[in-house]
This record gives structure tokens, sequence and C-alpha cells, in this order.
């Protein structure tokens, strides 16, 4: 007993100074950075240093107005920093920008998705655009098969939308014929389904479910990262993480 006393002891202090070192990352904000960042590092970067990161997708504003009250401790962006400043203060939120700390940490890039099945592999902008806008309602009139174009649009994904309709659209409205779905996901699983489908996702979406086409010009936004205040420990560790081993596991 006298000896099997110590060595309980030895393991307690070890279980304590582990859970002591442990923590609980909440983050917050938009699908795009969620999905090309820290979804894809989730599990390696809680394996490596023992802390739970916890994502909790939403939008960027919606984000930011977590951090701000202390319900996350990470907001993530794909947007501008001053938009979503003021798309919560349009919510009664008043955010103090110097108060943030933004650190740039990957590229949201956003990719055409076309159905597997679709055997067009390479589309120009003015495809695009005739595509998205309705002016192109057939696959074969861009070396396709004989298929109805059905556009998919996202509409829990106003910063990929705006960034697209922007730099591909010329800021042209997609078509009226469009099928609406929710986030990121429901863009995908609607292409998936739809062997006429075209949608637009960020490049971290992109599985052997769907088939990605880069556009021309890229549209492509800087994904931020910010803290109110200092950046504890853990989240520095996650920052770390992400510039060093991290890379690995993101698609670029």
């Amino acid at each position: 007993m006298r000896r099997i006393l110590p060595l309980l002891t030895a393991v307690s202090v070890l279980l304590s100074a582990s859970l002591a070192f442990s923590a609980e990352i909440k983050l917050g904000g938009g699908g795009a950075s969620i999905a090309t960042v820290f979804a894809p590092i989730k599990d390696a970067f809680e394996k490596s240093t023992g802390h739970n990161l916890i994502l909790l997708q939403s939008t960027p504003k919606d984000g930011l107005k977590q951090l701000w009250s202390g319900q996350v401790e990470v907001a993530v962006t794909a947007v501008g920093l001053d938009g979503m400043i003021a798309g919560a203060g349009k919510d009664g939120v008043k955010i103090d920008k110097a108060a943030l700390q933004p650190v740039e940490v990957g590229t949201n890039k956003t990719v055409v998705l076309v159905n597997p099945a679709n055997k067009v592999a390479n589309l120009n902008k003015d495809q695009m655009k005739g595509l998205f806008t309705g002016k192109i309602t057939n696959w074969k009139e861009v070396g396709g098969n004989d298929e109805p174009v059905l556009v998919i649009w996202g509409k829990n994904s106003p910063g990929q939308n705006a960034l697209f309709t922007k730099v591909i659209l010329d800021n042209e409205k997609i078509t009226s014929e469009h099928l609406e779905t929710t986030d990121y996901k429901g863009i995908k699983e609607s292409v998936t389904s739809n062997p006429g489908a075209i949608g637009i996702d960020p490049l971290g979406m992109v599985d052997d479910t769907v088939k990605g086409i880069k556009p021309s010009p890229e549209a492509n936004s800087p994904i931020l990262l910010i803290t109110k205040g200092a950046p504890s420990a853990p989240v520095k560790q996650l920052l770390d993480f992400i510039k060093g081993e991290g890379k690995k596991y993101i698609k670029e």
C-alpha cells in the first residue's frame, strides 16, 4: 500500500498537469474560412496540442459579434473587416476596431463546382458569366453534354456570392431560374445530385463528389483570424500550427 500511494500521487499530478495545459478554443465565423483552413487542420491540431478546437459556423458578421460578446475566443472571416463591423453596427452591436487583432492565416479561393459526370473541364470568364446569368442554358453550348444548366446559389454565403458576382459576373445578377440552397455544404450536395448543376464553393469543399474549376481571373480573398485583444497562449499555438505543420492539410 505504501508503494502504491506515491505511484497514485504521481499519476494524479501528471493528469492534473495535462488538464492544466489543455484548452478549449471556441472559433466562430464564416463557412469559407472554416472549410478552407480550420476544418482541415482540426484533428491534427487537437492531437498535436491536446486542445479542443470547437468550430461554430455562422457568418463572418455573426462570428465577430460572438467574439465581441465573449461567446467565442476567435472569429474568422474571408470578407473585409470593415464591412463586418458595419454589419454588426446595423444589428445594434458597436465594435471598436482598435480592440481587434486580425492575422491573415490563408487565402479563400472560390471555385466553380460541376457534377463529376460533366465532361467540361475548363471554362473561361465569358462562359462562366453566361452560365450563371442564364445567357447560356445548355451545357452543349460550352462543349458539354446536351443537358440543361441548373445554377445553384447559396443564400447563406453572402461574402462568397458578392466576390464572385463582382469579379466574374461584372456585377450582373445571376439567373432568376436558379435553385437556392442554404450554405456551402448544401451547394456541394446539390451539385453532386444534379448532373447539369453548377455552383460556387471554397476550394476546401472540393472532394471526389464534385469537379472543381478555378475561375480566371481568380476570385480570392484573405482569410483572417481575429481576436479581441492579444491572442491567448492556446490561440498562439493555433496560429503557429497553421503556419507550420498545418500547411500540409490545407488545399491550395
